[in-house]
């Protein structure tokens, strides 16, 4: 709180403003069914970008809950149960569904995360006492297994299929950082057995560089693979495969680890240095990549230059999203870098403040042209969720 005063006065109103803009947006995006990804525009319909997301959704729950706005700790409740309606026979929570009920869609490879972050939405709103605890026990316990059937039954890690995650054009699989991070929040919030083990093997396989080598014999030759021809970067790998890794610099997996108790404060404290000495920041929190992949990378894919989309310093290749930015500032409150939250919190209320509080979904991570959606629901929810960390001095989420 004390490190609140070293903003100037037009940066904490700005953060006021922004706070309400935030809430402003979330009840325009809300229908009886629950919350959609972005604005009602024309370019939003045709994207389908007025549709309940299983990720967008679950976290923009995380911040209706507890807001203290009736219609909106509502929209959380209706927002989940519009989820797990079109839950398949399986478990799987789908990527997104109409808000009326008549389509449900699973992505091209699956979409692993939209349950993962629907499990914590649920666990969230059951502990602020929005429902009871036994609300979609069913469903859970559906989704549970479901996740638990992708599990390495050794590394207890999941495993999924490239381009899965909210990444969805980016060519991750195998052991995915982001997911495997979420899988962890997941077991802990749920007390499933093995996390220790997901723990340990999370730490070994993404951050092979380390001297302490596992005891199992398939993981030392995958951390042998990892490490091979490449330097220490920082940071936790963002995916590892049989013989193939990616050492991108994926900034919101190496957050979610800070946020989810996966790092120690040492491997915490070299991720905040690794991007901060990047300026991934600058001008506004944050890039998603430290080092986009060109073209000429080995893990460059056809499907990324699809409409020019994820081409270097673009969309998941190094744009910056301003919803990962409350995630960033999230993370160091957790560390208890509070000054340097406050300012970074300031610096995301700019970028939702942008054309005339637009709340831009991404910006170029170059020239700053501001891309994607307008009325991004989770750029005002993690906004929010920051802001709550930064003031109760705890975990928003």
């Amino acid at each position: 709180m004390e490190a609140m005063t070293d903003l100037d006065a037009s940066a904490l109103a700005l953060i006021d403003n922004c706070s309400q803009a935030s809430l402003a947006l979330l009840e325009r995006n809300l229908t009886s069914h629950g919350i959609l990804a972005a604005a009602r525009t024309e370019a939003a319909v045709a994207r389908r970008y007025t549709r309940i997301f299983g990720r967008d959704a679950a976290i923009c729950v995380m911040a209706m809950c507890g807001s203290g706005v009736p219609a909106l700790e509502q929209g959380a409740v209706a927002s989940l149960e519009a989820l797990a309606a079109q839950q398949a026979a399986n478990g799987q929570i789908p990527k997104y569904v109409d808000p009326e009920g008549r389509d449900a869609d699973f992505w091209y490879l699956g979409c692993i995360d939209a349950t993962l972050w629907w499990l914590i939405a649920v666990d969230h709103v059951r502990r602020h006492g929005q429902v009871g605890p036994s609300r979609w026990t069913e469903e859970v316990a559906r989704a549970l297994g479901w996740l638990l059937a992708q599990e390495h039954q050794h590394f207890r890690l999941l495993q999924q299929n490239e381009a899965s995650d909210w990444a969805d054009i980016m060519p991750r699989s195998g052991y995915v950082l982001y997911t495997n991070a979420l899988w962890y929040e997941v077991k802990r919030r749920f007390a499933l057995d093995h996390a220790e083990a997901t723990h340990y093997h999370f730490n070994h396989l993404f951050n092979p560089f380390q001297r302490d080598l596992p005891e199992y014999h398939r993981a030392r030759l995958l951390q042998h693979y990892a490490r091979r021809g490449r330097r220490d970067p920082g940071l936790y790998l963002s995916f590892v495969n049989l013989a193939v890794v990616g050492d991108e610099g994926d900034v919101f997996g190496n957050v979610l680890a800070m946020q989810c108790g996966l790092a120690d404060s040492a491997m915490a404290r070299r991720i905040v240095d690794t991007i901060d000495r990047a300026h991934a920041g600058e001008p506004w929190p944050v890039r998603v990549v430290l080092h986009p992949l060109p073209r000429q990378h080995p893990l460059w894919r056809a499907y990324m230059g699809r409409h020019r989309q994820n081409i270097v310093h673009q969309y998941h290749n190094g744009g910056i999203w301003p919803f990962v930015g409350g995630f960033w500032v999230m993370a160091l409150a957790k560390l208890g870098e509070h000054g340097m939250a406050w300012a970074e919190l300031a610096k995301l209320a700019r970028a939702n403040a942008l054309d005339d509080w637009r709340f831009t979904e991404w910006f170029h991570g170059r020239t700053l042209a501001p891309m994607g959606m307008a009325g991004q629901s989770w750029n005002a929810a993690t906004f929010l969720l920051a802001r709550r960390a930064l003031l109760n001095g705890e975990a928003a989420w």
